[in-house]
């Protein structure tokens, strides 16, 4: 199964009432290991969680701290991308080639590098990133 379709498969544990919009991510850890999310909407739309943050979160809370890529599929017609605030999140944990495949419900898909999605992230002065 390809890293895509496990991403496609996680659409089903979507929680998306309001929207209908599903995704589903798999992330792929340097180690081989694949952490999954999904989006979890909630009535205060604030307080709902995209599902690459929920991979991440997913993923720093059991001790992985290096990504390789991560495939994110959506339930619409067009090719899925990241929002920005996820962009942002995913900044924190990925340098500039990590790649970001995104697919749509039509089985289309096209695979970018972590720059061109995110070419200049907000970083504290603190934090030494030389990735982008």
């Amino acid at each position: 199964m390809t890293l895509l379709e496990i991403a496609k498969d996680m659409q089903s544990k979507s929680y998306a009432p309001y929207s209908g919009y599903k995704v589903g991510v798999a992330l792929l850890c340097e180690d081989g290991t694949i952490i999954t999310g999904c989006n979890v909407e909630n009535i205060s739309y604030g307080a709902t969680i995209c599902a690459e943050r929920t991979a991440f979160v997913k993923a720093i809370s059991e001790g992985k701290n290096g990504f390789s890529k991560i495939a994110i599929s959506v339930s619409g017609d067009e090719i899925g991308t990241p929002c920005g605030m996820c962009s942002q999140f995913m900044s924190e944990f990925v340098d500039a080639n990590f790649e970001v495949i995104c697919g749509n419900n039509k089985g289309e898909s096209k695979t970018y590098k972590f720059s061109e999605i995110m070419p200049i992230a907000f970083y504290s002065t603190s934090v030494n990133k030389e990735m982008l």
